[in-house]
């Protein structure tokens, strides 16, 4: 317990910085006028905290499939731009779960920048414990979050006592590949203290043992990686943008962004896209 708290805390200290929500708002206006609104489109390039942005979003709503009405759960939601995006596009309701104190208050600041206070909610937690009730969520969701969780088969029990029976999980995980040394700093750590990644075969496995049937699974590495390298070599080339994720954790993450590039260029990491279902 004492070991996975200190964990939690430097996940928490890797991620959270003060002042997040201000910053994007300051140089999404200082680019795009200082009348411009604030929506959730103006913001896609600089909220959708994980690989390849909102176009991984958009793959991941193709999967999850969420319908008007509907309660879904955000597993590290982040600084929630995933969870605006499909409260906006799907028409459903989201919460969003995330540990990094600073994340939840820089989401729910563009919540309210947004007028979306109906339709989003954010809660502080773990994804180990998630504070919500047993099956309170027709779909839930998590987005290279897992790379974090040392306990997988924690994280998947929790989120199928989450779902309504016959709700479904969709997740996005940067898996292990093949024995080389991983190249650190990444974006989700420092060095290798803090992350923790399971094979393709451990995650599909830890997914059944923890109740639920696996309606797709999927390498997608090979189809990600052409994106995975032109964004590397444009980060080599001309450094990072005017606006970009880098206002979330500032200018390390250019070096962590080509570090995990390489990661996967070299076959140490692998790219996963499932949807699995709870019985009933």
């Amino acid at each position: 317990m004492v070991a996975e708290s200190r964990i939690v805390q430097h996940v928490a200290q890797h991620y959270g910085n003060e002042g997040i929500a201000d910053r994007i708002i300051a140089a999404l206006r200082a680019v795009n006028g200082t009348e411009t609104p604030i929506t959730v489109d103006a913001l896609s390039v600089l909220d959708h905290f994980h690989g390849r942005g909102v176009a991984a979003t958009q793959e991941l709503v193709a999967l999850l499939t969420p319908q008007p009405g509907e309660r879904v759960l955000d597993i590290g939601s982040g600084i929630g731009g995933p969870a605006r995006w499909i409260a906006t596009k799907c028409g459903c309701h989201v919460t969003g779960v995330d540990l990094t104190p600073a994340f939840c208050a820089a989401a729910r600041a563009l919540i309210e920048a947004t007028g979306l206070t109906d339709r989003v909610d954010i809660i502080d937690g773990s994804a180990l414990a998630l504070p919500v009730p047993d099956g309170a969520f027709d779909r839930a969701y998590s987005q290279n979050v897992a790379m974090n969780i040392e306990d997988k088969l924690g994280m998947y029990r929790e989120a199928f006592r989450a779902l309504r029976p016959g709700g479904v999980l969709a997740l996005s995980n940067l898996c292990a590949g093949g024995d080389g040394a991983f190249r650190y700093p990444v974006p989700w750590a420092e060095t290798a203290a803090t992350s923790f990644l399971a094979t393709p075969a451990r995650m599909r496995a830890d997914l059944l043992a923890a109740g639920f049937e696996i309606v797709s699974f999927r390498d997608t590495t090979e189809e990600t990686l052409p994106a995975t390298i032109r964004n590397r070599e444009r980060l080599q080339r001309d450094g990072l943008p005017q606006l970009g994720t880098h206002l979330i954790m500032g200018e390390r993450l250019r070096e962590m962004q080509i570090n995990s590039a390489l990661n996967q260029e070299e076959g140490r990491g692998r790219t996963v896209e499932a949807l699995v279902r709870k019985p009933g």
